[in-house]
C-alpha cells in the first residue's frame, strides 16, 4: 500500500489529536542530564525509550507506531529524510501538541510524556501551536 504525503500528515495530526488534545503550552522544561540523541531503528529508538512499538504505518518514507511506557502513552515514527521528518512536523505542529525530535525520529505526547522521554532518548523539544480559542 502506497500512502501518500498528505495521507501520513493527516494521519500523524489524527495521531497527536489523540494522544494531547489540542492545547498547546509553554515547555521551558529542562533537564540536568540530557543523553546523547538516539539514532537507529523504530525497534531500537523503541526499545531505548522502554517500549514495545505497535506498529500504525510500515512505508517506505514513514514508519509508525504506538508506544506506551512507565511515563505514558506516545507516538513514535521515523522517517527515510530529514525533509520528510520536517515536512511532517510541521504539518502536524498545526493541531499542538509535544515533539521531542532526533535525526530522523520524532516522539509525540503529552508534556510530561515527551519530557520523560528527552531524558532517555535526548533530542529537541517542539511545542505545536494550537489555533483553538478557549474561552472560560
Amino acid at each position: 500500500m502506497r500512502l501518500t504525503r498528505p495521507k501520513l500528515t493527516v494521519a500523524g495530526a489524527v495521531a497527536v489529536l489523540a494522544l494531547t488534545g489540542c492545547a498547546a503550552e509553554d515547555t521551558s522544561a529542562t533537564s540536568d542530564a540530557v543523553p546523547v540523541t538516539a539514532t537507529g531503528s523504530l525497534e531500537h529508538i523503541a526499545s531505548e525509550a522502554g517500549c514495545a512499538p505497535e506498529l500504525q504505518t510500515d512505508a517506505d518514507e514513514i514508519r509508525q507506531a504506538t508506544c506506551k511506557n512507565t511515563d505514558g502513552q506516545f507516538i513514535l515514527a521515523t522517517f527515510a529524510t530529514d525533509r520528510g521528518q520536517r515536512e511532517w512536523i510541521n504539518g502536524a505542529k498545526d493541531y499542538g501538541g509535544f515533539y521531542l525530535v532526533g535525526r530522523k525520529w520524532v516522539a509525540v505526547g503529552e508534556q510530561k510524556v515527551v519530557t520523560a522521554l528527552r531524558g532517555q532518548l535526548g533530542g529537541t523539544m517542539e511545542v505545536g501551536t494550537s489555533h483553538a480559542t478557549h474561552t472560560g
